[in-house]
């Protein structure tokens, strides 16, 4: 279901601030409605998401969370999957592996009785022994068939299948049974550095487990009976973008604590006067204009905490305009990172490191600023010589062109909120400096997903979620071809052997990493897409919700996944 990296559209409007990443603390913020200046600043944690155990909260109540859109495709191991598909699917989708916010992972005990790694023979071998109850909601056994369906559909884009990511799985050399159908024994080709990245997302009912099913069958419709877990499915409509959940009456666990949970889709202001009106129980307020929106209300919670997740700028190389690598070096040249992120913090007392890099977090030991490396700076008058150079000459508007191609790009936004419009505003203007046309195309939010995966922009600005700490494990699929995830177009067969052979092939992490940060560097040369900031994850939640956002790529408990029967109210 999950993986170390999933798109998210630019947007405000959900429990996160933009699509999506110890124990926290509390912000202090437990009534008045929010951060409203004072002598102290308003702290951003590592974490914020009201930890509760069971035993504080009351049985019963419902929770209504927005999301920017309930997604076409609902599987979320499939490539055109979203943060928001990754999010439905936690409620109802097995959660076989959960997450402390640190990233430290521990096995379910409602799914699996043992989950360890060894080496044998030189090779990574893991276990998964199914707990004698874990069943599908369809009746079938959850056993090694979901691992063997799991692995098969993910380990290649050359069979069909259009996983979201192939990293770890292509690394597996094959899936058995072990004593009993309820253990799978998992072999790798030779000794893996992250052995427990595979699978940690969760598994997918053998029924997936042809191309043609995997692919299409889970398109505007959920599947409820291929589910597993406290919640299923209840009412589902894609037509009005709105899912519910109740609980599973073949659950076999710790009971949940809500008699319901709903998820409606919601641009930015619908988002904003939905909370205010008490139709949403949280809600995204990571800019000034929506912290104050909420400021006077009573009876609500602001929670801060940092977001594994980075704003993103991508061009797409294969467009006409953006084909001759000097014009996307040239335009990333003109982007003015520190006002990008002066304008999306505006208000919020909030700073942080340069965010470099896709691999790594500033806060990650083993980080390097790769664009810094690549040879990125803003520098408005380097990247018109750079242009002049190429030969692309500015016409009487002041749009440049060469060979009849013009510098004009059209810049989706899918959000209304004006801190948005401001941010491709800032962008519009700084192109415009360099002899380049930004079009700023404002659109529905519920439109991201399938604008994106069809490539409906030609510069896209969009949030990369990540999951879990294990960042060099994944970056096949951020800079591989064809993974669905990076959509520039610059990727190619030379870069993906080097890839494989300066990364995957050692077995080392530590070392791994640091080859993944030297490589990072020197695809960012070929300029497809670059890392602006990361940010934090502001939200309102009404005063008493516990075990906030338990699912993946929200952002209020870090890489936290925790099991989604323990989200309730407080007694």
């Amino acid at each position: 279901m999950k993986q170390h990296k999933l798109m998210g559209a630019l947007a405000v409007t959900g429990a996160f601030a933009l699509a999506l990443s110890g124990c926290a603390a509390n912000t202090g913020n437990t009534g008045d409605g929010g951060d409203k200046g004072g002598d102290k600043a308003p702290e951003t944690q590592a974490a914020d998401y009201n930890p509760q155990p069971r035993e504080n909260l009351k049985q019963g109540g419902k929770v209504n969370f927005p999301i920017n859109e309930v997604p076409e495709q609902l599987n979320a191991f499939n490539g055109d999957a979203s943060a928001d598909t990754a999010r439905i699917a936690a409620w109802y989708m097995p959660q076989i592996i959960l997450m402390q916010p640190d990233g430290t992972l521990y096995k379910n005990d409602n799914y699996l009785d043992e989950w360890k790694d060894e080496v044998k023979d030189g090779k990574t071998v893991l276990t998964f022994t199914f707990t004698d109850k874990a069943t599908w909601n369809d009746g079938t056994p959850m056993d090694w068939t979901a691992i063997d369906a799991t692995w098969k559909a993910n380990r290649s884009n050359d069979e069909g299948f259009n996983p979201n990511a192939i990293d770890g799985y292509k690394e597996i050399e094959k899936v058995e049974q072990g004593d009993t159908p309820k253990t799978a024994i998992v072999t790798f080709k030779s000794e893996f550095a992250w052995p427990q990245m595979p699978f940690n997302g969760g598994v997918i009912h053998p029924k997936l487990a042809d191309p043609e099913t995997f692919n299409k069958a889970m398109l505007n419709d959920p599947h409820a009976e291929w589910g597993a877990g406290p919640y299923t499915i209840d009412k589902f409509d894609a037509n009005t973008d709105f899912v519910s959940f109740k609980p599973n009456d073949k659950w076999w666990g710790d009971k949940p604590m809500l008699d319901e949970v709903t998820f409606k889709g919601m641009d930015a202001q619908a988002s904003i006067n939905a909370f205010k009106n008490g139709e949403i129980d949280t809600v995204g307020v990571g800019t000034k204009d929506r912290l104050a929106q909420v400021a006077d209300m009573k009876d609500i919670t602001i929670h801060r905490a940092q977001q594994t997740a980075n704003t993103i700028l991508e061009l797409d190389a294969e467009k006409p305009q953006f084909k001759d690598v000097e014009v996307r070096q040239a335009f990333f040249m003109a982007i003015n990172i520190e006002q990008q992120k002066k304008i999306a913090w505006n208000g919020l007392d909030y700073s942080e490191d340069p965010a470099g890099s896709l691999t790594l977090f500033s806060f990650q030991p083993g980080y390097a600023n790769s664009l810094e490396k690549a040879g990125w700076k803003y520098d408005v008058k380097a990247a018109n010589k750079i242009l002049d150079d190429a030969g692309w000459a500015k016409g009487s508007d002041g749009i440049r062109e060469k060979d009849g191609v013009k510098l004009s790009a059209v810049y989706p936004i899918f959000s209304d909120d004006p801190t948005q419009a401001a941010l491709a505003q800032s962008i519009q203007k700084s192109e415009k400096e360099i002899g380049i046309e930004v079009k700023i195309d404002v659109r529905p939010s519920n439109k991201f997903a399938e604008d994106y995966n069809g490539k409906n922009w030609d510069i896209a600005g969009l949030r990369f979620t990540s999951s879990d700490p294990f960042g060099a494990a994944w970056f096949f699929q951020l800079y591989g071809q064809d993974q669905g995830l990076n959509l520039s177009g610059v990727q190619n067969a030379e870069t993906d052997q080097m890839i494989h052979d300066q990364v995957e092939s050692i077995s080392d992490p530590v070392k791994q990493t640091e080859a993944a940060m030297k490589l990072e560097a020197e695809i960012y040369k070929e300029w497809g897409l670059i890392p602006l900031y990361n940010g934090p994850s502001i939200s309102a939640a009404k005063k008493g919700l516990a075990n906030l956002t338990p699912e993946p790529y929200v952002g209020l408990d870090l890489f936290g996944v925790t099991p989604v029967e323990n989200v309730g109210w407080e007694k």
